[in-house]
Parts: C-alpha cells; structure tokens; sequence
C-alpha cells in the first residue's frame, strides 16, 4: 500500500473522529488497514524501547512500521485541523442536515460491519443485542460535566481515543458526553498548544494501553468480538438522528444554554417543538448521500477479515 493510499485513509479517518457518533476505526475497518493499525500501535512495546536505548532508531521506526503511522497520522492531523472549523460551524448553523448526512454515513458502516460477522448463532445475536443496549444507554444519557482542568483534558483524551478505534463507538460522541467537545473544538480552532498537546498525550496513553486489550479480543473471540462492535454502531443510530428533543439543559462555559440531554423524535413532533421545518426531503437526500458514501469505500477497499498478527 502506497504512503499516499494510507494518507488518504488517514483523511478519511479524521474526518470521522471530528464527527460525533462516526468512529475514526469504522473507516480503518472498510478501508482495510484496521489490522495493520493495530498491529503497529501494539508494537510501542518492551523491544521498541529497547532499540531508542541502545541508539538504533532506525530498527525502532521499522519494528513500529513507522512509514504508515506517519502517513496515517499526517492524514488524520490534516482532516482534523482542516476540518474542525467547518464542522463547528455546521453543527451551530445546519444542525439538522449534518446530523442526516452523519446518519447515512453510520446506518452503511454498521451494515458494513454485520456482513464481517459470520456463522450467526442465538449466542452472537445476543452479543449484538448487547452492544446496542450499551449504545443506546449510553446514547440517551445526560451529558457529564467535567470541569476543565488539565488532568481532565488528559482524562478525556485517554477516554475518547479508546472510543475512536472502536468500530462502531464514537470518540467525539464521549467527548460530547463528558462535555469536553465544544472545548476541544475550539482548542483546535484557536491552535491552543498546550490543551492539544497534553489530549493527545493522554489519547497515546489510551492509545496504546487500550489497543493491546482489543487485539486480545479479536484474536480469542473475533465474531463475538464483532457482534458486538456491531451493536454498538447500531445503538449510535440514536446519537446522530437528526431529529431531536431537548429534555434537559446546562450551562456553557460561556452563560449560553446547551443540551444536556436530548432523545429522537419524529419529525412532526420536532416541527411542533421547535417550530422549525424539519426539512424531510433535504436530510432524506444527505442521509442518501452519506450511506453511499461508505458504501462506496467499502466497495474499494473494505470486505476482507481484520489480519492480526
């Protein structure tokens, strides 16, 4: 696979992770490098540390695959920063459309995720039950809210980046729950070094602590594993439905009022809420549009068995 081929999933992950309810490692999945990602996280091992003491940095940067992760890495930093700005907007302004289009997107990778599930049994179902329980749970309840300090950016970068490459479980929808996304958003709008340095010390930490605990999983349990992951994503549905009630509020760390706790509505109801046009057709054809798009990655790159070493 060609360093630009890697970097371009890299965008494609980003841009997932900026989007709260699509995770970052559903598209590492359909594109076909989530083995290698994990594979090459686990190797930040006793052996790695051995070769930088000893000076033989260039056995490191092998044994890590150092050539992906910096491709990959370079894409989803890109997508991100890129990114961040324009996402914030649309969710302030078209709050409605973009959640239709996060819609699609999540409806065709969980889709995509249940075709890697095979020799179905009342066990496995159960699994995915299972998994969308906990979704939705976790979906529908009220925002937590953390209160800002570096420990709790540190926590919260540890917290979301195990969420991200979990296909079907979504880091900035935990960011949304702890009440750290706007803050992080603007972290990145406004380049703020130190915030964005020590989340991401805290997600390398996450990163790597959590990535062995998962490649244990898939390898003693890979169906059931994937049953429920599976679930998960189905159970995010409720998180990205465009429709929703507020049934409780906090306070912004600015004065402003922001949900603290919202559950789906149909969209007739949301009219009579909110008094807003629901805008049927348009998030109709931007739900479309999303599920073709991955339907379209997947039909690229995805469909083959996660390759773990």
């Amino acid at each position: 696979m060609s360093s630009f081929g890697i970097f371009i999933r890299g965008v494609l992950m980003g841009a997932a992770d900026i989007v709260p309810g699509v995770s970052g490692g559903t598209i590492a999945l359909i594109t076909g490098i989530y083995g290698t990602l994990l594979n090459s996280i686990r190797c930040f091992d006793i052996e790695c540390l051995k070769q930088v003491l000893r000076g033989d940095i260039r056995g490191a940067w092998d044994h890590v695959n150092g050539r992906f992760l910096t491709a990959l890495l370079l894409g989803i930093a890109t997508s991100i920063l890129s990114l961040a700005r324009l996402v914030s907007w649309l969710l302030q302004d078209y709050p409605v459309p973009l959640w239709s289009f996060f819609f699609g997107l999540v409806l065709a990778s969980a889709l995509v995720l249940l075709r890697q599930i095979e020799g179905w049994s009342v066990l496995r179902t159960l699994y995915l039950a299972a998994g969308a329980a906990v979704a939705l749970w976790v979906a529908l309840s009220p925002v937590v809210t953390l209160e800002l300090g570096l420990v709790a950016v540190f926590l919260s970068g540890f917290i979301a980046i195990c969420a991200m490459i979990l296909p079907g479980i979504s880091g900035s929808f935990i960011l949304v729950l702890l009440g750290m996304y706007a803050t992080v958003l603007s972290a990145l709008r406004s380049f703020d070094v130190l915030f964005i340095l020590v989340f991401a010390s805290g997600a390398a930490a996450g990163l790597i602590c959590f990535s062995r605990f998962l490649h244990w999983l898939l390898r003693r349990a890979y169906q059931e594993t994937m049953a429920v992951l599976t679930g998960f994503l189905f159970g995010s549905l409720a998180v990205v439905w465009p429709w929703k009630k507020v049934l409780d509020w906090v306070v912004g760390s600015h004065g402003e009022l922001k949900p603290a706790q919202q559950v789906p509505v149909f969209p007739s109801e949301y009219w009579s809420i909110s008094g807003q046009d629901p805008t049927v057709a348009l998030c109709l054809g931007l739900m479309l549009a999303g599920f073709l798009g991955v339907w379209l990655i997947d039909s690229r790159w995805g469909g083959s068995r996660i390759n773990l070493q």
